[in-house]
């Protein structure tokens, strides 16, 4: 497990690294005054920084949680022996990133030394996609589709939630209150109950609903990062043209709603508000890729 975190941090180092942040003010009416008979605190700082205490924490906890669902997926199938398609994705990933709202978080991208075709997300900006559904990718929109609703899922806190549906808040609880005393090192039951609600997890998949929302989500951060919208819904035709049985997409189709009810959803929604979107499709990754061959 140490080599698989060694790997994993790696990694988060392949692509350049993004991030933004904005500080706002906090202001209320009076509170200058009310400040001066308390020693000249600001209440209005005090206030924002809790708030901001609070969220850093849950946003840490919830790190925490993906770097164990991240090593797992690792430990699984291991990372594509590729630096430059490692980079490739790390690069595009973290493009489309820092079109959403949470463009701060350590996003890190990976590709699976897998042939199957498929993707997944773990909570806190952790992305993989096998090296099968690259080479599948006939441009680079297709595959900004794909990581843009796997980008989706961690925005909404899709496996968080569902992991605290399915296996209570209590195992969260005790993972993260026993990783947090101490050496920082979960105790090993509550680190095993939670992995093994994740690997479930992974191979159940979410509700559809979830996947639903990530679809449309994934659709919108493609298009704010300058890629054409129709990416994503060319993927799902071609995922609609083959075989359930074909070892190579069965995990998909267990744990994604049918092709043809996204793509339906999708051409409800899009209609034609996308099309005068100067989107852009793109090389095909391996084309882009030998820009960054050494």
């Amino acid at each position: 497990m140490q080599t698989i975190r060694k790997t994993l941090a790696a990694l988060l180092l392949a692509g350049a690294s993004c991030s933004a942040s904005a500080q706002l003010p906090f202001q209320l009416p009076g509170l200058d005054k009310l400040s001066n008979k308390l020693g000249n605190i600001n209440l209005g700082n005090a206030v924002s920084n809790l708030n901001k205490a609070s969220r850093e924490t849950a946003e840490a906890e919830e790190i925490r949680i993906g770097q164990e669902f991240a090593a797992t997926l690792v430990g699984a199938k291991p990372l594509a022996p590729d630096p430059a398609l490692q980079r490739y994705v790390n690069v595009l990933g973290r493009w489309l990133a820092l079109q959403t709202e949470r463009p701060d978080l350590p996003w890190t991208f990976g590709v699976l030394d897998d042939p199957g075709f498929n993707a997944f997300a773990a909570p806190g900006g952790y992305v993989f996609v096998t090296r099968g559904l690259v080479a599948r990718m006939r441009n680079e929109a297709e595959l900004a589709g794909v990581l843009a609703h796997e980008i989706a899922h961690v925005l909404k806190k899709h496996h968080l939630r569902a992991v605290q549906k399915n296996a209570g808040m209590a195992l969260l609880g005790d993972f993260l209150s026993a990783a947090n005393k101490g050496s920082g090192s979960p105790h090993p039951e509550a680190r095993n109950a939670l992995l093994n609600a994740g690997r479930k997890l992974y191979t159940s998949g979410l509700d559809k609903e979830d996947e639903l929302e990530a679809d449309r989500l994934g659709v919108v951060i493609a298009a704010r990062a300058g890629y054409d919208a129709y990416g994503l819904p060319a993927v799902l035709q071609t995922v609609q043209a083959q075989n359930p049985g074909d070892g190579e997409f069965s995990l998909l189709f267990r744990t994604h709603p049918a092709p043809s009810t996204r793509i339906a959803m999708l051409d409800k929604l899009m209609r034609d508000r996308f099309d005068s979107l100067p989107g852009i499709s793109g090389p095909a990754p391996a084309l882009r890729l030998t820009e960054f061959r050494d």
